[in-house]
Parts: C-alpha cells; sequence; structure tokens
C-alpha cells in the first residue's frame, strides 16, 4: 500500500472528501518553492501534485506555462526536483507526492534510475500525461512493479469504448479532468462532472478526483460534492505568480480545502 493508497483508505473511513493541490517545483525559486510544498498539508492539502518543469507543456494553460518557465529559469531540472522532495520528506514521512509532468525528463535520465531515485526520495505516485495506454510498458508497468502508483487521467472525451484501456493498468485514483482543453482555459461545472464521474465509478474502484477548472472554495466544495475530491492548480500557481507572500498563499490553499472538506 502506497501513501496515496493509505491517505484516501483513511479519508473513506472518515467519509470525508480529498483536497489535492498542484504546485511546480522550483516556482518561483527552489527556497519559496520549498517553502510552500512544506506549508501545503497544514493548509489541508491531502495529497500534494508536484509539477515537474517541462520546456513543452502541451497539456498546461498559461500559468503553468509561466510556472514552468520561471522554474527553469532558476535553474530547475529533475534533480533538484527529486532534491526538493526530499528534503520535504525531512519533516513530513505521511503526505502523498505524486509527480506530475511529462516523459522527456524521464527518458532521459533512464526509466529504471529514474524510478529508483524517485522511490528513494519519496515520491508515491506519477502522472504523465503525454504516455497514454499503448505505452504503459515504457514506464507505467516499471513504475508499479517499483511501487510507485500510476495515475491516468480521464477526460470528456474519453468514451465507454477507451475508458477500459484507460483504467487497465491505473492505481492510485483517476484524475477526471472535466473539461476539454488545456489547465485554466474554462470553468469545471459539476452538473457536466457528475455524470461523468458516476460513469467512471461503476467501472472502477478507485477514487476519482476532478481537477482543472476550479479556481473557489465554492467550486472545490460544488465539485467535490459529486466525486471523491478535488484538484486545483492553476489557481494556486496563479497566487505563487504574483509574488503574494507564502503565508497568503497557503491562506488561499486553506479555504480551497476548507471548500472540499466541508461536503
Amino acid at each position: 500500500m502506497t501513501r496515496i493508497d493509505a491517505k484516501f483508505a483513511a479519508l473513506k473511513a472518515d467519509g470525508k472528501k480529498a483536497f489535492v493541490a498542484y504546485v511546480m517545483a522550483g516556482d518561483p525559486d527552489y527556497d519559496t518553492s520549498l517553502e510552500v510544498v512544506k506549508g501545503l498539508p497544514g493548509a489541508g492539502v491531502d495529497v500534494i501534485e508536484l509539477g515537474l518543469p517541462f520546456t513543452d507543456p502541451m497539456a498546461d494553460g498559461p500559468t503553468i506555462q509561466a510556472a514552468g518557465q520561471r522554474a527553469l529559469d532558476g535553474g530547475m531540472t529533475l534533480q533538484r526536483t527529486l532534491d526538493l522532495a526530499r528534503a520535504f520528506r525531512e519533516t513530513d514521512d505521511t503526505t502523498p507526492i505524486v509527480l506530475m509532468g511529462y516523459y522527456n525528463p524521464i527518458y532521459s535520465r533512464g526509466v529504471d534510475a529514474f524510478l529508483a531515485d524517485a522511490k528513494e526520495v519519496g515520491i508515491d505516485g506519477l502522472i504523465v500525461v503525454d504516455l497514454p495506454p499503448e505505452e504503459d510498458e515504457e514506464l507505467c508497468l516499471p513504475a508499479q512493479a517499483a511501487g510507485l502508483n500510476f495515475i491516468r487521467l480521464a477526460t470528456p472525451t474519453t468514451d465507454d469504448k477507451r475508458l477500459p484501456r484507460v483504467l487497465q493498468n491505473t492505481s492510485g485514483f483517476v484524475y477526471y479532468v472535466s473539461i476539454t482543453g488545456i489547465t485554466g482555459a474554462a470553468e469545471a461545472q459539476a452538473t457536466d462532472v457528475g455524470p461523468e464521474v458516476a460513469r467512471i465509478k461503476a467501472a472502477t474502484d478507485l477514487p476519482v478526483i476532478v481537477g482543472f477548472g476550479i479556481n473557489t472554495p465554492e467550486k472545490s466544495r460544488n465539485i467535490a460534492t459529486v466525486s471523491d475530491g478535488a484538484v486545483v492548480g492553476s489557481a494556486i500557481v496563479s497566487q505563487i505568480g504574483a509574488g503574494k507572500p507564502v503565508a497568503e498563499v497557503l491562506d488561499f490553499v486553506k479555504s480551497l480545502s476548507d471548500g472540499a472538506h466541508s461536503v
């Protein structure tokens, strides 16, 4: 059982919904980023999604693209992202960390070396948005063999024919993308999301967490009413990008987590 599995089991036992927060590793710089990440559990975050900076983030909108560029400009690399996770684990050995990004940096490092290093620093799961199920032997299956969850995205265009293939080797949770398009491009609507989450849950026992288009406590709460939890990324990243003090960023995160947890 990974930290992700344990966290969702505990939430289910308590009758609570999950709140997942995404931040870009190294944004706006390593030290500030680490301070934010260390503060997320205290702000009510159940699972941390740690973005891996990449030069061509094709699924991400302008906000997260800019965050990735700031991180890269500041010297952030895959190694420094792993270092940040290790530093977080010095004071927190329970909060799950999901590394979210693209395959190129992992491929460049070498799958076996990357998985060994990720496991050693305390990464619990991976979301690699440009590896479809047809490429599971590339990273998904080795990751699961190494004890990491491999979390797959389902979208409004994942029809009933495609869904079983998407779910086949998914573990940890299913990340339902509430809109068609890039991050931060539109707002999630519970009335649209609810039937889709129910369709996915009919095909899997995994928790279904909804992300993209959630940017206020009210929306976090509304989405949590029709799913197992909510993910917020761009709205948090935009606060960091605006240069808000870390305490103010964490207060905003707390308002979002309170929304999801109020269900």
